[in-house]
């Protein structure tokens, strides 16, 4: 169970990691235009960097405290972050009509993570 929460924490940080970068290093013009990033219209450029910092501390959250041995219990915390973060992907997704089905999957990884790290093995 430990090896299988260490790939899915990093697959997990891997993604949000390159996904909150890229919020940051792309245009709002260039996310807009991107079908899968339409959400991105009406939001101002500081919501849309706001988010990816929180993808980004996410994947920071989901590997280093374990990895240098600092604080290990924020890694459940990271992963219950992730799963709120993209259960408002959700919403919005849904919200917008669009599909919603990547985000509940990472949300669904990241509670899995938040569960398994919390409850049954701990770090």
């Amino acid at each position: 169970m430990n090896i299988a929460l260490w790939i899915v924490q990093g697959v997990l940080a891997a993604v949000f990691f390159s996904a909150g970068l890229m919020l940051f290093v792309r245009s709002k013009t260039q996310l807009y235009n991107d079908p899968a990033m339409s959400w991105s219209k009406p939001a101002s450029q500081n919501t849309i960097w706001l988010i990816g910092l929180a993808e980004i501390a996410g994947a920071a959250g989901l590997l280093l405290p374990a990895l240098i041995g600092i604080l290990p219990g924020l890694v459940p915390l990271a992963g219950l972050g992730l799963a709120l973060l993209m259960a408002g992907a959700v919403f919005t997704h849904l919200r917008l009509r669009q599909s919603f089905t990547p985000a509940l999957v990472f949300g669904l990884l990241s509670l899995t993570v938040f569960a398994g790290r919390q409850w049954m093995v701990p770090l």
